[in-house]
């Protein structure tokens, strides 16, 4: 049987075996292990599926700012290669964001395949005027606005 569930410090070593397995080197470990002591480190948003005792799936959102704005940022998101495309890569990455849809987050952003994160409502970012270092990769640079956010006009405008 398969857990979602939020991380806890004792899956930190598991979360790392899968991250280089996944990805088949160190670079997303190493990118979690430095997140881990900083304030963009979100504990509440780290989530792993667990089946007989072993992380298989993962997912973590971390803070980021967008326009001096509070964020977050999907990534790196993993499932073990011998379960791969059997839905535990979109069950925590779902989890993930009901987390911060609930806690009241504002905005998503990943750099993803388009046709994978499309399916949970992300759209290209460029459109929007969202840039950063990964603008370059084109409608992989994508977001998700969790909530809406509603436009105030002045009273003049309700004349009209």
């Amino acid at each position: 049987m398969t857990e979602v569930r939020i991380e806890q410090p004792e899956d930190a070593d598991g979360v790392r075996r899968l991250l280089e397995s996944a990805f088949g080197g160190e670079d997303e470990a190493r990118l979690v292990a430095a997140l881990r002591p900083t304030h963009a480190w979100l504990p509440e948003f780290s989530v792993v599926a667990e089946e007989n005792g072993r992380v298989v799936a993962y997912a973590l959102l971390s803070r980021v700012m967008v326009g001096g704005e509070e964020a977050l940022a999907l990534g790196p998101v993993a499932v073990t290669p011998p379960r791969q495309r059997q839905g535990l890569g979109s069950s925590v990455v779902r989890d993930a964001l009901r987390r911060a849809t609930e806690a009241r987050e504002r905005l998503v952003l990943v750099l993803g395949e388009p046709a994978y994160y499309r399916r949970f409502g992300f759209v290209p970012a460029a459109p929007y005027g969202i840039t950063s270092q990964w603008s370059a990769a084109g409608d992989a640079w994508q977001l998700l606005a969790l909530r809406p956010v509603e436009a105030r006009y002045p009273a003049a405008w309700r004349a009209l």
